[in-house]
């Protein structure tokens, strides 16, 4: 999460006006491409975190100008590739028939009650990230710290907006996958994950933030440290 894909905190984008009523879906092929995130994650093309880096590898241009289920076909596709599912001369092959024939059948496929009733499951409930840990977690509620301000290469849940800023833990959550490693081709990891409460005014300033404002932050336990200072943190 590095570049235009990082949003949080970002300026000059413009207000955000969702319609009233705004579809769950916008279009007839969005609602197979969900359906295909459940199915590609069984197969095991991808995880959660690999999946956010595949959609962090489009074009940037691209990707803020095409619609959110485009983010995810990009990144299906690359993956199935990857994993040797698809061919890509087959699939630009298929695709220029259905853009000759929009009205063409679509092939026939016998139905998988087991991967239908894990993509029902899995849906509504989500895939548990929480992994057991030997390690113990290095901070506990009220430790005061600070967010490691590097800029790291490929994927990551680090915030660009928190960096090296100055926050309290909150509560601790547990181990979960560590989304640095897994989302990059290097395995889960565990790490302890943390809430953190930062001052409006540590994250945007005196002259912009709301002065009674908190934002609220997970963390995984390598992305902080213990502050050498506590300016912009009041209790």
């Amino acid at each position: 999460m590095n570049g235009v894909f990082d949003l949080g905190g970002t300026d000059g984008l413009g207000p955000v006006n969702p319609p009233e009523n705004e579809p769950v879906f916008r279009a007839e092929w969005e609602k197979p491409m969900f359906t295909m995130f459940s199915a590609c994650f069984r197969a095991g093309y991808f995880g959660v975190d690999s999946f956010r880096h595949g959609i962090e590898k489009m074009d940037p241009a691209v990707y803020l100008t095409a619609p959110y289920y485009e983010h995810w076909l990009y990144t299906i596709e690359n993956h199935a590739i990857d994993a040797g599912a698809i061919d890509p001369a087959e699939l630009d092959r298929r695709t220029a028939f259905y853009l000759e024939n929009p009205d063409a059948p679509l092939p026939e496929h016998e139905q998988n009650p087991e991967l239908i009733a894990f993509v029902d499951a899995v849906v509504p409930a989500g895939a548990s990230a929480v992994r057991d840990t030997d390690k113990q977690p290095r901070f506990s509620v009220g430790d005061v710290v600070r967010v490691n301000d590097s800029s790291p290469f490929g994927h990551t849940r680090r915030a660009r907006y928190i960096r090296g800023k100055v926050a309290t833990i909150v509560a601790h959550r547990g181990s979960f996958i560590y989304p640095d490693t897994a989302g990059n081709g290097l395995g889960e990891n565990p790490e302890h994950v943390y809430t953190i409460e930062f001052t409006s005014t540590e994250l945007w300033g005196a002259h912009d933030a709301d002065p009674n404002g908190k934002v609220y932050f997970d963390v995984w336990d390598p992305y902080i440290e213990l502050a050498t200072t506590t300016q912009g943190v009041t209790a």
